[in-house]
């Protein structure tokens, strides 16, 4: 072009393009063809003001048109709107201010449809000069540009590629702020806080990130919501969190899947095959809604809970109880002052001792005893109870039975301890051999080890993880825990006898990885109905293992124990009371849902409250099986609620040990009347 007008255009945009870019690190296009821009650049200039030069329109340059094809519909992205090379421009003179304007509004009119990648930075030419007909020379001045160095790509990659990879980004990034919600955030964040979310720490950041971006893009206009979206997808650390394992939990959680299966799909991809979670999941919202199905069961009160003491019992709902006690129930500040034994009794003195059973014992003997000791053996540290009270004694009951009072094992659980555990990991309980063990169990001496349980059976073979299935004997380890979260069991099981080889089956426990824990492990085998519990509470060493029995199998005369680790011997603090050693019993009752001749209420259990029994953890105030059934739908948040319900620790507390009548176990007791004996009650 000649015009001197045109120079002032072309130089005013050249300046603009340069203020456009800077704070800028990406520049954008719209939505328009090469060959729709040029035609619309032309057809801008207002009847008269370009006319016919040659053969083609004056402005009609091949210079200028090569620059609006490659750079006319480049645009930057300031607060979330679109600013174009055309706009804003200085025009002194007519007609370049009716294209610039015409220019401009074409252009917006147009979505931003992807990222401008160039390998140039130079765009148009600034002047050419030609050898007119008259033989003078003619300059002839176009669009040009410059932009700064650091917006050409220099990578290997082609531009094609580069502005793919951004409109991938864009999408899926699009998709998450759309489809993702909040919430499914905060309750990530929520069981992260919780610990309940394996490796959640790795992935806090990014559902922070996501959930700041989250709360900026609901606040922009719809009309600007993709401008944003552009701008912020590049080189954003979340912008592609939909394709990594937290972004499928985001998108369950989004879509309304359940807590707990969400969670646990994710595990599948996070954590090793063996991993399991050591709570209940539960949310914010969860609990929110439980505690309004409470308010409007007039429940509210029961969710306070505390240790039970003596003065809330009344003697019909005992079955013994002894001197000192009484004085209690009867509101008697008395305290017994009982003389320690301090002789560590061996169990295995009494195997010629008279044995009973539970039902014979309650009827036949308890009526004439003035006084009944418990042999505390180590291996009864998983029957280690508490017995639990509401907090306000006219709290309306949630529970199937017609009182308000609850009962906790230790290690958290409604039952004895390690079966319940080895089921909730997995395991099978239900066959004819059993072998489990259980360690990182105590609170206060957290065990992080690698223990590992092995088998060694006739004919050589061993199972352990390294060959889980036994394939000459049937055995299956089928729990395995390499990194403790909470309670960790192992578990090796037989499920028939059609493939059980006669011979010894060595039981070991091997300690692969030490980490720390010095604190040891528990240990059972099952057969023929009977639990044998062991207890190896001591470092076991770096790659070092320890022999737990064996056992030997007969097709004739079936199970025997040939040898074991003989631990009934070691004395030690279990909530207060000294192992293997005689313990006053305060008062034997049967579990609350057998309360006041109830019956069918669930399980029954056999309860000795012992003198100075102290919980040293916070059992639970209530478990999901004790609840009325028009709570069961919302099993998972009263089970958090549960938690939430923990107790306090109380000095008078009842807590002792607990039987179940549906599990086989044995305990020796010392009981004085007209005569003094020792009895082994069979339960």
């Amino acid at each position: 072009m000649q015009n001197g007008e045109f120079v002032l255009f072309a130089d005013a945009l050249h300046r603009h393009v340069v203020d456009m870019v800077k704070g800028e690190t990406h520049l954008f296009r719209t939505d328009v063809t090469k060959d729709e821009m040029w035609e619309h650049y032309l057809n801008s200039f207002p009847e008269g003001s370009n006319p016919v030069f040659r053969e083609r329109r004056e402005f009609d340059c091949g210079c200028c048109r090569q620059f609006i094809k490659s750079f006319g519909n480049v645009v930057a992205i300031k607060d979330n709107k679109v600013v174009t090379i055309w706009e804003d421009i200085e025009i002194i003179e007519y007609p370049y201010n009716i294209v610039a304007a015409a220019m401009t509004e074409y252009i917006k009119s147009k979505p931003v449809c992807e990222v401008f990648v160039s390998r140039e930075t130079k765009f148009g030419t600034k002047s050419n000069k030609e050898m007119g007909k008259d033989g003078n020379v003619v300059t002839w001045h176009h669009f040009y540009t410059e932009l700064p160095a650091a917006f050409a790509i220099t990578r290997g990659t082609s531009p094609e590629s580069v502005m793919a990879e951004y409109r991938s980004a864009k999408e899926v990034f699009e998709r998450s702020m759309l489809e993702l919600t909040e919430e499914a955030g905060a309750v990530i964040l929520e069981l992260i806080q919780q610990g309940s979310l394996y490796r959640g720490e790795e992935h806090k950041r990014a559902v922070e990130t996501f959930l700041d971006f989250k709360r900026k893009f609901v606040k922009v206009p719809d009309a600007e919501r993709n401008n944003w979206l552009w701008k912020t997808s590049i080189d954003n650390p979340v912008s592609r969190i939909r394709n990594t394992a937290i972004g499928t939990l985001l998108i369950d959680l989004s879509s309304d899947v359940d807590v707990d299966e969400a969670v646990t799909k994710f595990e599948k991809v996070m954590a090793p095959t063996n991993y399991k979670r050591p709570k209940a999941i539960f949310t914010k919202r969860m609990v929110e809604e439980a505690e309004k199905t409470l308010v409007e069961l007039g429940m509210v009160e029961s969710l306070e809970r505390r240790h039970a003491v003596l003065s809330d019992i009344t003697v019909n709902n005992v079955l013994f109880v002894n001197r000192d006690a009484k004085k209690k129930m009867e509101g008697s500040s008395v305290l017994a002052s009982l003389k320690e034994d301090t002789a560590v009794v061996n169990p295995k003195n009494f195997n010629r001792v008279e044995e009973i059973a539970i039902q014979d014992f309650i009827k036949n003997v308890m009526p004439g005893s003035k006084r009944i000791e418990l042999l505390m053996e180590g291996r009864l540290r998983g029957n280690l109870m508490s017995l639990v009270a509401p907090k306000f004694k006219d709290a309306k009951s949630m529970f199937r039975w017609g009182n308000n009072f609850s009962w906790s094992y230790n290690g958290d659980v409604t039952d004895s301890m390690m079966k319940a555990n080895v089921e909730k990991a997995g395991g099978r309980v239900d066959g004819i051999l059993r072998f489990s063990i259980q360690w990182n169990d105590n609170e206060k001496k957290p065990n992080g080890n690698d223990y590992d349980a092995h088998c060694k059976g006739p004919e050589g073979e061993h199972i352990y993880y390294g060959s889980k299935r036994g394939y000459t004997t049937g055995g299956v380890l089928d729990v395995d825990i390499q990194m403790p979260h909470g309670i960790a069991v192992e578990n090796i099981t037989w499920a028939n006898f059609s493939t059980l080889k006669e011979g010894d089956y060595t039981f070991k426990v091997h300690n692969y990885h030490h980490r720390g824990g010095t604190d040891g492990f528990d240990a059972e085998l099952e057969f023929d109905g009977q639990v044998h519990h062991f207890s190896y509470r001591k470092d076991l060493k770096h790659k070092c293992d320890v022999e737990v029995a064996v056992v030997r199998y007969d097709r004739k005369t079936g199970f025997s124990l040939v040898r074991s680790l003989d631990s009934t011997l070691s004395v030690k603090q279990i909530w207060g009371i000294t192992t293997n050693k005689w313990v006053d019993v305060s008062t034997i009752m049967f579990s609350p849902n057998y309360w006041d001749e109830q019956t069918g209420r669930g399980n029954r259990h056999f309860f000795f409250m012992l003198e100075g029994c102290r919980n040293e953890g916070t059992p639970r105030g209530f478990y999901n099986e004790f609840l009325k059934e028009d709570l069961n739908k919302h099993k998972r948040v009263f089970e958090a609620l549960g938690g939430r319900a923990a107790v306090k620790d109380s000095e008078e507390q009842l807590s002792g040990v607990g039987f179940s009548e549906t599990q086989r176990n044995s305990v020796f007791v010392k009981v004085e009347g007209t005569v003094s004996r020792i009895l082994k009650i069979n339960f």
